[in-house]
């Protein structure tokens, strides 16, 4: 079974995370979105919160389950029993930082392999934090964020 992990911090997930979702479980068996627990960052939602969102956003894909992890990936991966990361890749600027953690993860185990997702060009300029700029500023996120979750990521950062 060719199993995979598409880890991030998904605060909130978007529409292309969702892009990178789908055509990933179109070439693996089994995907698993993996949402950090990253202490060094104060997200707006919690893992939790991240962790609903997705499920709800992916109910439609058979083959991916969604879980949460903190510190290496590559001690999740070995928990998974997975030995393939992806990632996904807006423009160029995002290569030289994604590199250096496929280069880290590989030094950490050398049994893990990174590939490399370019997301759809429609998607290349979105990015979380655009999405909880937009919201807190009271603009439309509609097709920035998937559908089922539009309404909860408004009503929870209009509140704060």
């Amino acid at each position: 079974m060719n199993k995979c992990v598409y880890p991030g911090s998904f605060d909130p997930v978007t529409t292309g995370h969702l892009d990178i979702i789908e055509r990933t479980a179109k070439l693996f068996d089994d995907v698993t979105v993996a949402v950090l627990n990253n202490y060094t960052k104060s997200p707006a939602f919690s893992v939790a919160e991240r962790t609903a969102f997705i499920k709800k956003s992916v109910a439609h894909l058979k083959n991916v389950r969604v879980g949460s992890f903190d510190g290496l990936l590559v001690d999740y991966m070995k928990q998974q029993d997975a030995k393939i990361i992806i990632r996904g890749l807006r423009a160029l600027s995002d290569f030289e930082h994604e590199f250096q953690l496929a280069a880290m993860n590989t030094k950490l185990c050398s049994e893990v392999e990174t590939i490399f997702m370019m997301t759809n060009t429609k998607y290349s300029f979105l990015s979380s934090s655009m999405v909880r700029e937009i919201v807190q500023f009271g603009g439309s996120v509609e097709g920035l964020v998937p559908a089922p979750i539009i309404d909860e990521i408004r009503n929870r950062l209009t509140k704060q």
